[in-house]
């Protein structure tokens, strides 16, 4: 018999700060209203970059261009049992935190399921605002974001195959 392999769920998150202030999206979770970064899923056939582009437009109506790394996370989120989590739940994410670009707004568009607005904080709202964020990564990406931690994009590489993937880009 062999043991079930681990397999931490793939994120991206936007790092997006606007002469001081930060976007930030406002969701509804099982614990509540939460602050996140435009964050969310690798979907099959993406690049890392392409994820973080569809993520922040689908959660804030806002184009954006990743143009830097600002880091990679692994963390782990143990949630407690519940009526919309029975038993809890114990989750690994991978997350790759993009800086870059904000693009144009598309006023008329509709936000992804859950998020209630976007919000524009700044660094000290933000940090005072911890027991509200939906994990500790949210803080920790605008903290390295704001030490000047950039990686270039060619440090990432997808290859040809990914985007053969089913449910991948046609």
């Amino acid at each position: 018999m062999s043991a079930a392999r681990w397999k931490p769920s793939t994120t991206v998150a936007a790092i997006i700060e606007r002469e001081g202030r930060f976007l930030l999206v406002e969701e509804h979770t099982p614990e509540g209203l939460r602050l996140n970064n435009p964050a969310g899923h690798l979907d099959p056939g993406e690049s890392l970059v392409q994820a973080c582009a569809r993520e922040t437009l689908e959660e804030t109506a806002h184009h954006f261009s990743p143009r830097a790394l600002v880091g990679v996370y692994l963390a782990r989120v143990q949630l407690p049992d519940g009526p919309l989590r029975p038993g809890g739940d114990d989750i690994s994410y991978l997350r790759f935190a993009f800086c870059g670009e904000l693009g144009a707004f598309e006023p008329g568009r509709s936000l992804d399921t859950g998020i209630v607005r976007t919000v524009w904080l700044s660094a000290e709202q933000l940090q005072a605002s911890r027991a509200l964020h939906r994990g500790a990564l949210v803080w920790q990406c605008v903290q390295d974001y704001l030490r000047g931690q950039r990686f270039p994009l060619d440090l990432l590489h997808t290859a040809e195959a990914v985007q053969a993937l089913p449910g991948g880009p046609a």
